[in-house]
């Protein structure tokens, strides 16, 4: 199986190279921005949309212009990405993944990709990129696998490489045998169906006071002055560790699921559709505006996508499942008789059904009802080979990994909610 890998660490640059990465930042947003103004005023006029090779030919002339003869100086497979990155970014949007793209601003999302050209000294902690030479990096672990590709970018004064790998592993075979359900919540953030749970982190709100503060800091300094300049640092600076908290705690919970557990069932949420703003229109307001957002930012903080991506791809290394599963009702379905009301759940936390007369806590209610929901796909579609990597969003969906080798044959029963593996 292959397994394609990234590893990120803290790059080390002097001064010089400090000063070209951000050239080569600027250069890519340059090209970014021109590509998309030029797509914008072709599609006023009328005319057909261009696609990445014609792009690549334009960015030879504004190589070669005069006025922007200072592109030449970027290395060309840089800037080539760019039109890549920005191609993707058209495509994310007549999918309906994304909205349309929109300009670059500088501080905002620094970086730029080589896709070849690098080389990676482990022994000495360094990295040789084209045009910029060998930097120092701070190095955490080891980098196993072939070098693909490298991503450099800027974040709150600091610059980080990503090294994207590839690697050729045996297909695993998960230790655990033990299947669980997952209901996402703010109160707890994971309950499982065996009754117990995590407990949020709300990283943005225990920031949230130093965040405000900082802010309302910088909103008193003259834009672009030294002083702005240095409160904005602060800011970016609450964020990043707002942020880093959250991907840690995050990182660690899903390892442990992952490793412990084969099959684990999880609610299919449509997180976007469930933040979108209450406001509404001047014609038809929105209704408890102020409640809705404070819901939504409660959300936002818990990370719930990310913890289902990262579930995704652990279990896939693994040997494990994923399986999403619709949510409607999983809170309101009583267990025992399987009675759905929503007289069923009388509190945010109470669960008692009015046709047998079962209790029970609301979120345990909803991870037994996942459960049972993601172990019926998982057997009616999970164990067909011929349609396991094609199985429709809400079904069985298995860690991808690209060029992965089929998974061999599993066998389920319900005693006990476990999953057999023949060859265990």
């Amino acid at each position: 199986m292959r397994r394609i890998q990234a590893f990120k660490f803290e790059l080390m640059p002097t001064g010089e190279q400090q000063r070209a990465m951000r050239r080569f930042a600027g250069s890519c947003r340059f090209v970014y921005n021109q590509a998309l103004a030029l797509h914008k005023e072709r599609y006023a006029q009328g005319a057909k949309k261009l696609g990445y090779a014609a792009l690549c030919r334009e960015l030879t002339a504004w190589r070669h212009s005069p006025e922007t003869q200072w592109l030449s100086e970027t290395h060309s497979q840089v800037l080539q990405q760019t039109l890549k990155d920005l191609e993707r970014a058209y495509i994310n949007f007549f999918e309906k993944r994304a909205a349309f793209p929109r300009f670059k601003k500088k501080g905002q999302h620094d970086r730029f990709r080589y896709p070849q050209g690098v080389k990676l000294d482990q022994a000495g902690s360094r990295i040789l990129l084209p045009k910029l030479g060998w930097l120092r990096y701070r190095s955490s672990r080891k980098v196993l696998g072939e070098v693909r590709n490298a991503t450099v970018s800027y974040s709150a004064g600091k610059w980080y490489v990503s090294i994207q790998t590839e690697r050729e592993v045996e297909q695993p075979i998960p230790q655990a045998t033990s299947a669980v359900g997952i209901d996402m919540g703010i109160v707890r953030f994971a309950t499982f169906s065996d009754g117990t749970f995590l407990a949020p982190l709300n990283s943005f709100r225990k920031h949230e006071t130093a965040l405000r503060k900082a802010q309302r800091a910088m909103s008193r300094k003259t834009k672009f002055s030294s002083n702005w300049k240095k409160a904005k640092a602060r800011v970016q600076r609450i964020h990043t560790r707002i942020g880093n908290a959250r991907r840690d705690y995050l990182h660690k919970a899903t390892a442990t699921i992952s490793k412990n557990h084969a099959l684990v069932c999880v609610e299919d949420l449509r997180v976007r559709n469930m933040v979108r703003s209450a406001v509404g229109t001047p014609e038809a307001p929105g209704q408890r505006v102020r409640a809705k957002s404070g819901l939504n930012k409660r959300i936002l903080d818990q990370g719930w996508y990310e913890f289902r991506r990262q579930l995704q791809y652990k279990l896939a290394w693994n040997g494990g499942w994923l399986v999403a599963v619709p949510p409607q009702h999983t809170s309101r379905t009583c267990p025992c008789c399987g009675h759905a009301s929503a007289e069923n759940r009388r509190t945010q936390a109470k669960f008692a059904c009015v046709a047998c007369g079962y209790e029970g806590h609301a979120d345990v209610v909803g991870a037994i009802n996942v459960l049972r929901r993601g172990e019926a796909l998982f057997s009616s579609e999970g164990q067909d080979d011929a349609r396991f990597a094609h199985v429709p969003r809400g079904n069985v969906l298995r860690g991808k990994v690209s060029g992965a080798a089929r998974p061999p044959a599993v066998g389920t029963h319900r005693s006990g909610s476990s999953v057999v593996h023949p060859q265990a």
